[in-house]
């Protein structure tokens, strides 16, 4: 809405001191025509706000004007920053009413607190793009207007009709009534139900949705948190999952830890290596996982996964037993 993106225009010069109308432009994801309408808007309501001249010049407020925004004081502030950097609000397309929320949060401090609170916050980082091994973690990427169409869906209570394609099967159609949404690691769902029966969709598999103007059958209140441990473990002891049986070393555990799809039981040996009972989503993942760890960890059981990773390596070893072929 356009009241919005001239507060957050507003604020940016408050915080800034003067900005050119192309990075006013960048921050506001707008064009520079439309900045300078909103200036000429500004300046008509009394705002005041000047244009300087100059290789240097840009946007700026006459000094001492501010705008009137109180109650919260320099922890209250420096919490929201930090929660501020998560990048959950991606997940459900409100990034940029996330940033302009921020912005307004660092204008609401009194000016002793200002420079503290965003220095402080610039020391505390969430949930990097990457972990320690510069390895890049995933993230869903979700077009904004979609999300957007889902979201209002879950907070009007009414139903949605997705586009949706299941592992391994082509996208089609469905309605259902979404009850909420969540996200993990920066992967967005939707918990709905379908036809009375419980269903998660994972957000970046919907390539399209379409709010519906029916009331959703859905409980007036909910336990997010419960559904969606309910549901995890329902998906963790379902399909065509394998148990395996792992002797390893605890150097890699994260490793294993983080694809497979639950530890059911933990115990360490006498001579230090870790017995860890895993489940994984059918044979080709128990036995993908397995191989990249290669030295590393030992399945015990069951026998079949035994037998195929001593298949596999003795292919392997039987390749490059020989010289390659010019």
């Amino acid at each position: 809405m356009r009241a919005d993106r001239l507060v957050s225009l507003v604020l940016l010069l408050r915080q800034h001191g003067r900005l050119s109308a192309a990075s006013l432009a960048r921050e506001l994801e707008v064009s520079t025509r439309t900045v300078l309408r909103d200036i000429d808007a500004l300046s008509a309501a009394g705002v005041p706000v000047y244009a300087e001249r100059g290789r240097h010049g840009g946007f700026a407020l006459l000094p001492g004007f501010r705008t009137e925004l109180t109650g919260l004081n320099h922890d209250e502030a420096l919490a929201l920053l930090v929660a501020g950097s998560r990048r959950g609000a991606q997940a459900f397309g409100l990034g940029p009413a996330l940033a302009s929320a921020m912005r307004k949060v660092v204008d609401a401090l009194p000016e002793s607190y200002r420079a503290t609170a965003a220095g402080a916050a610039q020391r505390l980082l969430i949930d990097p793009e990457t972990d320690a091994l510069s390895r890049r973690l995933a993230t869903d990427e979700v077009p904004d207007p979609m999300v957007t169409e889902i979201r209002r869906a879950v907070f009007a209570g009414h139903k949605l009709r997705i586009r949706y394609a299941a592992v391994g099967q082509p996208p089609k159609w469905r309605t259902v009534d979404p009850i909420g949404l969540v996200t993990v690691r920066d992967q967005g769902y939707l918990l709905a139900t379908r036809s009375g029966a419980d269903r998660t969709y994972r957000l970046s598999r919907v390539s399209a949705a379409e709010e519906l103007p029916e009331p959703a059958q859905r409980p007036e209140r909910v336990d997010l948190d419960r559904a969606w441990q309910e549901r995890s473990r329902q998906f963790r002891t379902g399909g065509d999952q394998v148990a395996v049986l792992v002797r390893m070393d605890p150097a890699r555990r994260e490793d294993l830890v983080g694809t497979a799809l639950a530890v059911l039981a933990e115990e360490a040996d006498a001579d230090g290596r870790l017995r860890l009972e895993v489940t994984f989503q059918d044979a080709r993942h128990a036995e993908w996982a397995l191989w990249h760890l290669g030295t590393n960890a030992e399945a015990l059981a069951p026998q079949w996964l035994r037998d195929s990773l001593r298949d596999r390596a003795a292919t392997i070893a039987a390749r490059y037993g020989t010289p390659p072929c010019a």
